[in-house]
């Protein structure tokens, strides 16, 4: 029987109902992993559902191939739209995709104990926590508690773009995007693997009414 050669290897974790039984281990191959599930969501041809068989096949380990930071929109199911089954991917959710001391340990242990090739950033269309820092920004109104310290973290972004600008809330988005992959480029463990080709750190934003990711340059 012919090997499988690692650039085929998206395409033949794809065909299968499951986790790939070769593991993606190049970051280019794990971001054309996803944007293949992307293109297969938005075209109606999934090919993953979220049957317990699948769950089952899944339960004695994992090789997940990316670890996906997203916002914690309800509209942005992340397994769903970019058509992954069990196992494939780790998912980081929070409101506007903020980092704090959680979710760089999740990323953390995605990299260095499960052995993920890739994190992506996840921004998304009409983002209610970027609109909220928009409009705190432009009131000087800061919401109390903790809803306060997302607003605090996507404020450079807003800052950045200028909260007067008729397009702030989407290009804030796009610009706090970029930030968090900056600062995740920078953590420690995360910095060293992609100086070594290990493991890459993208940007993206998802569109809620066609189901396209872009991914960002």
């Amino acid at each position: 029987m012919t090997a499988t050669s690692p650039a085929a290897q998206p395409d033949s974790a794809a065909a299968s109902g499951i986790a790939p039984a070769v593991p993606i281990t190049r970051p280019g191959d794990a971001l054309a992993a996803l944007m293949a599930g992307n293109r297969r969501f938005v075209t109606g041809r999934p090919e993953h559902g979220h049957e317990v068989a699948a769950a089952a096949a899944t339960s004695g380990g994992q090789q997940p191939h990316a670890v996906v930071l997203g916002c914690i929109d309800s509209r942005v199911p992340l397994e769903a739209i970019f058509d992954q089954s069990f196992g494939s991917i780790c998912v980081v959710r929070s409101g506007g995709e903020v980092v704090d001391r959680a979710v760089l340990g999740s990323i953390g242990f995605a990299v260095s104990a499960l052995g993920v090739p890739l994190i992506m950033v996840l921004g998304h269309a009409r983002c209610g926590a970027v609109a909220a820092t928009v409009e705190a920004v432009r009131t000087g109104q800061r919401p109390d508690g903790d809803v306060g310290y997302l607003v605090d973290e996507i404020t450079p972004a807003v800052l950045a773009v200028g909260p007067d600008d008729p397009d702030a809330a989407e290009k804030a988005m796009r610009a706090h995007v970029t930030r968090t992959v900056r600062r995740l480029r920078d953590m420690p463990g995360v910095a060293q693997a992609v100086a070594a080709g290990r493991v890459d750190v993208v940007g993206a934003v998802y569109d809620l009414d066609t189901g396209w990711v872009e991914q960002l340059s």
